[in-house]
């Protein structure tokens, strides 16, 4: 047994000195089966082998006899190819590598925060059949892993694969992307590759590189700062600490849990104590106020006998922060932070024919808990639904302080850009999708230079100055204000019209998309197809076509009116559904500003109100959630919002 076990360990270091000694070619993640190669230009095949190994290649019937530079680099190039596939590529040299299933067509980088990472399967009840019949090998998406690095740019990817649009694969589909994707499809009938470099809550800078930091001193300094292992370390060590700390004793002082007997999702428990809510709300507009803690809520419904047994499905919108659900004293499902849609599956075997308890255990650790308002609250059959709105029982758990915010250092300067898009620079592109901002609203200003920093920088990077760059501009969002106001969202989304000065550039207005409580609107489908329409212009050049809404171009004043000129007004301007223009407002030279009248006359909006006599400047939905915007093109795509007071 000695002996054998010798042996074994001699095989593993011999293996182990031959492949120090001879190491074998090895490709780039994104370098694998299915990719999707950018059509009409030359591309690169590149990977790594030993010093001045000796390397064969046969792809499209051509052989390529290469030798790795001293430090073990080799790349190819490819002549343009039109669109078309599939393809084997078959590398020779101390190994043999066949990467199968190539195919040459539009590869799209999507990036950004939340909004362009949201998956399909959070979005597809409000699409049905989508995802079932999704099935098209011919849009591909390559996910990139959620890395950061702050220490050196990364030449490859930790993992990654390239997966085909499929019933199976769709879910973790970009939900931006995917709709993007499958209109270039259904135009072109070529090929279509999604990148997917998205990260939650991210800001412009981290996913700017060391060189397009220069300009910006504090950024670096940050992102230089998080080179010490040792910091990050100790501050994850710190947040986990002191979240566990919190959540452990909130377990501790919870008293729903302190009566083992009688434990409060039980479906039989006496709570002739608790008090009542109603459902959606929250609980700080009732006498707990703004407590922290966790709150539990109680609620019995009546389900016929012709339900139970069916399949059900448990809506409850969206609940600040974190819930825990229980169906007649069962656990059906949990969501630990206050984004995500609440949807849980309720097992055929829960529900009864007659009384059926819901119990919700909420834990707010910040800010103001409950259950969003104008969400959806019911349980859901096939053809029918029970709603939840309305009076709960409630009772307060536990108090706790407040959990400050980890430090969320995946979001520092440089970080990602070092680790997700780095490695993608070898590989040729369409162009780039760009859906980021929620994050950087606090600092309009700012976000102007860093925007325009990134994307010459990225262009650069890729060694093109005119790749297209296509902007998505932040929706309406957060409640709607009774008067004019000033607005940083307002101010952040005239920044993002303002990329339009730089060439080759695309906007898309989603002013009309947003949900006035969701920092992640769901209406997913037409921010893509959107998308399409601005890469129509910029990337496949059909000028033909109306590629966005009216974009404001002058002003002038006349008898105590402002008249309005546009741009891409298409065949005219025009109010949906033919209601009274909204959303305008006017001021004289004290820069007060009030509603405006508004109407459109031979292609040009007049705006006006008699109370100012000598007008100055007019705005456009410029608000937080401009709700009722209504000026739009004949192509029914809206105008983008804006102020003739910038300057």
């Amino acid at each position: 047994m000695k002996t054998k076990k010798l042996k074994n360990i001699i095989l593993i270091f011999v293996i182990g000195l031959t492949n120090l000694i001879f190491p074998q070619v090895k490709l780039p993640k994104l370098i694998s089966d299915g990719m999707i190669l950018q059509r009409e230009t030359e591309v690169k095949i590149w990977g790594w082998a030993s010093a001045n190994e000796k390397i064969e290649i046969k792809f499209l019937d051509h052989n390529f006899k290469i030798v790795a530079d001293g430090n073990g680099n080799w790349e190819i190039v490819i002549a343009k190819q039109r669109a078309g596939g599939p393809y084997e590529l078959k590398i020779s040299a101390k190994n043999f590598i066949v990467i199968k299933d190539i195919l040459f067509g539009d590869v799209w980088v999507c990036s950004g925060q939340s909004n362009m990472e949201f998956p399909m399967k959070r979005v597809s009840w409000n699409y049905p059949g989508e995802i079932e019949k999704s099935e098209n090998n011919f849009i591909r998406q390559f996910a990139v892993p959620q890395k950061y690095n702050f220490k050196f740019a990364e030449n490859d990817f930790t993992e990654g694969s390239w997966k085909s649009a499929n019933p199976e694969n769709t879910p973790n589909f970009s939900a931006v992307a995917y709709f993007f994707a499958k209109k270039i499809y259904e135009k072109y009938k070529i090929p279509v590759g999604i990148i997917n470099a998205g990260l939650g809550g991210s800001r412009i800078e981290s996913w700017m590189s060391e060189d397009a930091l220069q300009k910006f001193p504090h950024h670096l300094n940050e992102a230089l700062m998080f080179r010490d292992d040792n910091l990050i370390k100790k501050i994850e060590d710190s947040d986990i600490a002191r979240s566990n700390a919190w959540y452990n004793l909130l377990r501790q002082k919870d008293e729903g849990y302190k009566d083992q007997k009688n434990i409060w999702y039980n479906s039989d428990l006496e709570i002739s104590d608790w008090k009542k809510i109603n459902v959606p709300g929250y609980w700080a507009d009732t006498e707990l106020d703004k407590v922290n803690g966790v709150v539990w809520f109680r609620k019995n419904i009546n389900v016929p006998s012709e339900l139970v047994g069916k399949s059900a499905k448990l809506i409850l919108g969206r609940i600040v922060d974190a819930d825990s659900v229980f169906v007649n004293g069962k656990f059906v499902g949990t969501v630990g932070y206050q984004y995500p849609p609440r949807r849980y599956e309720i097992p055929k075997d829960i529900l009864n024919v007659g009384e059926n308890n819901i119990t919700i255990r909420v834990i707010s650790n910040a800010g103001m808990g409950g259950f969003v308002l104008d969400k959806d609250y019911e349980i859901d059959f096939d053809n029918t639904s029970i709603s939840l709105e309305g009076e709960w029982n409630y009772k307060l758990g536990a108090i706790m302080p407040e959990l400050g915010s980890q430090t969320f250092i995946r979001w520092k300067p440089m970080g990602l850009y070092n680790s997700m898009i780095s490695p993608l620079h070898n590989y040729k592109i369409k162009g780039f999708a760009w859906y980021q901002g929620e994050s950087n609203t606090w600092n309009p200003s700012e976000y102007s230079n860093l925007l325009s920093s990134m994307i010459s920088d990225w262009r650069t990077k890729w060694s093109n100055n005119n790749l297209p760059f296509i902007v998505i501009q932040l929706p309406n969002f957060m409640e709607e204000k009774n008067e004019p106001s000033e607005s940083s969202w307002a101010t952040f989304r005239e920044v993002q019209l303002d990329a339009l000065k730089i060439p080759n550039i695309g906007l898309v207005v989603t002013i009309d998309l947003g949900e006035w409580n969701d920092i992640h609107p769901l209406n997913k489908k037409d921010v893509g197809e959107r998308l399409f329409l601005s890469a129509e212009k910029i990337a496949y050049k059909n000028n033909s076509l109306i590629h966005s809404g009216p974009i404001y171009k002058s002003m002038k004043i006349e008898g105590g009116k402002i008249i309005l000129s546009f741009d891409n007004i298409g065949e005219g301007l025009i109010s949906k559904n033919d209601e009274e223009l909204k959303e305008f407002a006017i001021c004289g030279n004290d820069k007060n500003f009030i509603w405006a009248n508004a109407k459109i006359e031979n292609d040009k909006v007049i705006v006006w109100n008699e109370k100012i006599k000598n007008p100055v400047a007019v705005r456009y939905a410029w608000a937080d959630n401009p709700s009722k915007v209504n000026l739009y093109n004949s192509a029914g795509l809206p105008a983008s919002p804006f102020r003739t007071d910038k300057y």
